[in-house]
């Protein structure tokens, strides 16, 4: 039997990298898919362990080959989702998360129908705003662009199995777990 795949995704800035790490934490034998970005990386992101990050030329012929089970251009960059490892964990036996936004989970749902899309909310849209600006990571035009895109990533909630309002932390980890536990046992 093969394993599960699960499928984070929501606004910019909701939390979902957080969300993901805990849960990784109370989930033995959860394996997580590390995507490729041509954005520059963060302050406190590592290389090989928050994403791949790739020039634009080595992007462009990844997904020229196939080697994205989706891609997506978000905010200005692009991002995908290398697919030889998510296929053989799933052919293993092992339980995948993805971590993608709401434009890559779309096309990962017409590949993978049977996986389990989970769609992290932020309490309000100030609110998520707010964690933003909090960030100091982004200009103001992509904090902007990044609000502007939350409102329509939002409308998508209707295409998950799952939503998990990411208010409080501890409480939002407890219901992803659950929804993770839950999967495991449910009898296909």
């Amino acid at each position: 039997m093969g394993g599960l795949l699960f499928v984070l995704s929501g606004p910019s800035g909701v939390g979902k990298s957080t969300l993901r790490k805990e849960v990784m934490k109370r989930c033995p034998a959860l394996k997580y898919s590390i995507s490729c970005t041509t954005r520059p990386p963060r302050q406190e992101e590592k290389e090989g362990i928050d994403y791949y990050f790739v020039d634009m030329e080595t992007f462009e012929e990844m997904r020229e080959r196939g080697e994205f089970i989706e891609w997506a251009k978000v905010h200005g960059n692009y991002y995908g989702t290398p697919r030889r490892p998510v296929e053989e964990w799933l052919k293993e036996g092992f339980d995948v998360i993805l971590e993608i936004d709401v434009q890559g989970a779309k096309q990962v749902k017409n590949d993978y129908p049977d996986g389990v899309f989970i769609f992290i909310a932020p309490p309000s849209l100030k609110v998520l705003e707010q964690r933003l600006r909090e960030r100091h990571s982004d200009p103001e035009d992509d904090l902007l662009l990044r609000m502007t895109n939350a409102h329509l990533e939002m409308q998508a909630i209707r295409d998950y199995n799952y939503l998990v309002v990411n208010d409080v932390l501890e409480e939002a980890v407890d219901k992803l777990r659950s929804i993770i536990l839950a999967e495991r046992c449910r009898i296909r």
